[in-house]
C-alpha cells in the first residue's frame, strides 16, 4: 500500500492501449469536468443521464462546468434505485439519446451511482453501435468500483447484471466532495466495496482501514485526506487488475470476492431497500471467508476478524443481520447457479488463503455450498 496522500487530488491511469483513460480523484474536481471533456472531445455535445436524487445536488454544478467549457448539453433524469436497471428504463434512455441527436462524436455522461453508470454505460455501448461516455460517480461504491473497468449492464428477472457489455469510459471524474451528501447507510454500502480491495490483495490496506475507517467516514472535516487516499488506493488496485484482464477472463474475477453469495442474497431480497448492494457484498465477503475457513484454506480467526470489522463500521456480516424472512437454501442455490462465473454447470467462487490473498476456485461442488448454507441458516 502506498503512503497516504499529502494533497487532495490524484490522477490514476487505466492502461488499456487505445482505450486508456484517466480517473481524476479529489475534492472539487467536478468543476473541471468541462475542461477535461473539451480537451478530449473539442466541440462535442453531451447528454447527461442522472437520477432524481443526484440531480438535486450535482446536476447544476455539472451543467455549469460544461457550459464554462462551451459544451452544449441535454439530459434525462430517471427514478433512483436498482429498478431503473430495467428493459423499460433502458429503452427510454436510448430513445432520449437519439431524440437529442447525439452523434457518434458526441458523449454520454453518467452522473450518479452504480445504477446510473451501468444504465448509461450500456446505452452508450449500443446506441449508434457505440458512443463514448464519461463516468461521474457520485457514491463511494461507484467511485471505488463500478465506474472503473467498463462493465455495463441492466438486470434480468433471472439475476443482476446479466444483460450488458464491456464498454470502457474515456474519463472518470470522482469528486469526493459529492460523498458529503450521502446518507450514512449509502456510504457504508460503498465502504464494503472499498474494504474488498484490502481483503482480496492488500493486507496492509486492510490494516490501515481498521485504524482509519472513522476518518474516511468523517471526510475532510478534520483536515484529513483519508477518504481521498482510500478512494485512490482502491482505484489504483482496480485499474491495475483491469489493465491486465480487461475482459474478465482470469485475474479480474478476484474483484468478485463476495459477489457470488452477495448477488444471490440481493436477488432473493428483490433488489430492494431490504438489502442494498454493498450490504449484500459485505455479507457475501463474510460468507466467502467462512466458506474458505470451512474448506481449510485459512484459520477461522481470520474470518472472524473480517466479520468483526464489517460489523464495527455498521455493515451486516452474518445472514442473521439481513432483515425479514430467510430465502432458504434452495432459493439461494437457484440464484447462485445463475452466477456469471458458472462454467458448464460448475460453480466458481472467489476464496481466500489469508486477508489480502484471494484466489479463484473452480469446480466447487454444489453439495459443498448447499451444506455450508444449511449450516449457516440453521444457526440464525
Amino acid at each position: 500500500m502506498t503512503a497516504p496522500l499529502r494533497d487532495k487530488s490524484a490522477i490514476v491511469p487505466v492502461s488499456l492501449g487505445s482505450r486508456s483513460y484517466d480517473i481524476a480523484i479529489g475534492r472539487g474536481v467536478l468543476s473541471s469536468l468541462g475542461t477535461r471533456i473539451a480537451a478530449l472531445r473539442p466541440g462535442a455535445k453531451t447528454f447527461i443521464v442522472s437520477d432524481d436524487n443526484v440531480a438535486r445536488y450535482a446536476l447544476a454544478a455539472a451543467e455549469a462546468a460544461l457550459a464554462r467549457a462551451g459544451l452544449a448539453t441535454s439530459r434525462l433524469i430517471v427514478a433512483p434505485g436498482e429498478a431503473s436497471k430495467s428493459y423499460h428504463v433502458f429503452e427510454s434512455v436510448c430513445e432520449a439519446i437519439l431524440k437529442a441527436q447525439i452523434e457518434r462524436d458526441d458523449l454520454i455522461i453518467a452522473l450518479g451511482g452504480g445504477v446510473i453508470g451501468d444504465l448509461a454505460g450500456f446505452a452508450a455501448a449500443v446506441v449508434r453501435r457505440g458512443l463514448d461516455y464519461v463516468q461521474v460517480p457520485t457514491t463511494l461504491l461507484a467511485q471505488v468500483d463500478s465506474s472503473v473497468g467498463g462493465k455495463t449492464a441492466i438486470d434480468s428477472r433471472q439475476g443482476k447484471n446479466l444483460i450488458g457489455a464491456f464498454h470502457q469510459p474515456i474519463l472518470v471524474v470522482a469528486d469526493t466532495a459529492l460523498l458529503d451528501t450521502l446518507p450514512q447507510r449509502e456510504f457504508r454500502t460503498g465502504y464494503a466495496e472499498l474494504v474488498k480491495y484490502g481483503l482480496l490483495g492488500d493486507a496492509a490496506f486492510f490494516n490501515w482501514l481498521e485504524t482509519n475507517w472513522r476518518e474516511i467516514f468523517a471526510g475532510n472535516s478534520a483536515g484529513s485526506f483519508a477518504r481521498e487516499h482510500a478512494v485512490t488506493v482502491a482505484c489504483r488496485a482496480k485499474a491495475a487488475i483491469v489493465g491486465r484482464d480487461e475482459r474478465d477472463t482470469g485475474e479480474r474475477a478476484l474483484l468478485n470476492l463476495g459477489h457470488t453469495f452477495g448477488h444471490a442474497l440481493e436477488a432473493a431480497c428483490g433488489f430492494s431497500d431490504r438489502l442494498l448492494h454493498g450490504e449484500a457484498i459485505a455479507v457475501g465477503m463474510a460468507l466467502a471467508f467462512d466458506f474458505s475457513a470451512r474448506e481449510g484454506f485459512l484459520p477461522a480467526a481470520e474470518a472472524e476478524r473480517v466479520k468483526r470489522h464489517l460489523a464495527e463500521v455498521g455493515l451486516p456480516a452474518r445472514l442473521s443481520d439481513i432483515p425479514g424472512p430467510s430465502p432458504g437454501v434452495d432459493r439461494l442455490m437457484e440464484l447462485i447457479a445463475q452466477d456469471k462465473k458458472v462454467k458448464r454447470g460448475m460453480l466458481t467462487f472467489i476464496l481466500v488463503r489469508a486477508i489480502g490473498s484471494a484466489f479463484v476456485e473452480t469446480g466447487v461442488e454444489e453439495r459443498q455450498v448447499r451444506a455450508f448454507l444449511r449450516e449457516k441458516l440453521a444457526r440464525q
